[in-house]
């Protein structure tokens, strides 16, 4: 997948930089003044501190610094292209790694009286705390300080793209198989049973089988309607498939009992491709067809997958580690687990 960046704006800030310490027209940071030439692009370049948000609430000097909003904006905007689950999960800006949720279940019983008979107190729902497991998602890129002294290198966009592309591989993992230890727990890392939701515990997803080990059974189109169905017609609106190529080759080869394929092409640029009337989103970090896997998955991840982030990435700029070479050190903290489980069905290849 091609990774796009749009640093017009900051390739003109480093004109201002060369031209004999003349203030140059650069994006205003927050907290700045305009008044001093180099801003970020100058940290990037020689580790000057001027302008910058400390990493540290206690000093500067160590080192690490806020990427300024325009630098942040650029990751989000290509985490969300590369990324897929980011893409349809609910995602959340915290504070820290205290991130708790309330979840409720069972509704409140209601019930039918006569104008004098008496009210009977009637059940509460039933509450369940989630709190997404956080970890710290780092990318630690280098370059020399020849190339940063090269005034025809851009710098932020160089920046941007390889931490965004670290990001989104170590993320696509973790939210689809993450183990929660320190990283998310994915949503196939969750428990799974074949009970359906009136009975199933809070937190364990459903699987229905594909009838064959490792295959569909003989008629998979009605396997894949009975996955779509089992979802709650709530939850059914803003759904889709999840699977990755493998499985999406062998998905489009199903044809229903006319000879028709089940599988819809996108009829415009930009929209997915559509399975019984659902979007498929292809996410390689699924699992291949094999015995007892959980290939395909389907549901509406906005209400069944809960992300939490930290709002700001931040770099920490290490010229002494790796000389001549100069790191740049980018951690952000990123949470994730099932929410709702009845918001997700999984398709298990297996006879039962």
């Amino acid at each position: 997948m091609t990774v796009e960046t749009k640093t017009d704006t900051l390739e003109a800030s480093f004109d201002g930089v060369e031209q004999a310490g003349v203030p140059g027209a650069r994006p205003m940071l927050m907290g700045g003044d305009g008044a001093v030439a180099g801003g970020f692009a100058a940290f990037v370049r020689s580790g000057s501190t001027v302008e910058m948000k400390a990493m540290s609430g206690v000093t500067g000097a160590e080192g690490g610094y806020a990427v300024p909003q325009e630098i942040d904006a650029m990751i989000d905007a290509t985490l969300a292209s590369v990324s897929p689950i980011r893409a349809i999960a609910n995602v959340v800006k915290v504070g820290s790694a205290g991130y708790r949720k309330l979840v409720t279940s069972g509704g409140t019983p209601s019930g039918w009286t006569g104008e004098t008979d008496a009210r009977p107190e009637t059940d509460t729902p039933m509450f369940n705390e989630i709190a997404p497991p956080m970890g710290e998602l780092y990318a630690n890129p280098a370059a020399s300080q020849a190339m940063l002294d090269d005034a025809s290198f851009d710098v932020e966009s160089w920046l941007a793209d390889e931490i965004a592309r670290e990001f989104a591989r170590a993320e696509g993992a973790a939210f689809v198989g993450g183990s929660g230890v320190n990283r998310p727990k994915g949503f196939l890392a969750a428990p799974v049973s074949a009970v359906d939701d009136a009975a199933r515990p809070f937190g364990t997803l459903q699987y229905l089988a594909s009838g064959a080990d490792g295959a569909f059974a003989a008629n998979p189109g009605e396997t894949l309607i009975d996955l779509v169905q089992s979802l709650r017609a709530p939850y059914r609106q803003g759904a889709s498939f999840v699977m990755n190529a493998a499985t999406m080759a062998a998905v489009r080869k199903i044809k229903d009992g006319d000879g028709a394929f089940l599988w819809q092409p996108s009829l415009a640029a930009g929209q997915p491709a559509t399975l019984l009337g659902y979007p498929v989103v292809e996410a390689e970090d699924m699992p291949d067809i094999a015995a007892n896997s959980l290939s395909i998955a389907f549901g509406n991840f906005k209400a069944g997958y809960l992300i939490a982030e930290r709002s700001a990435t931040q770099v920490l700029r290490d010229p002494y580690s790796n000389k001549p070479f100069v790191h740049f050190y980018a951690t952000k903290r990123v949470g994730g687990m099932v929410s709702n489980s009845e918001a997700i069905k999984l398709l298990k290849f297996a006879a039962a």
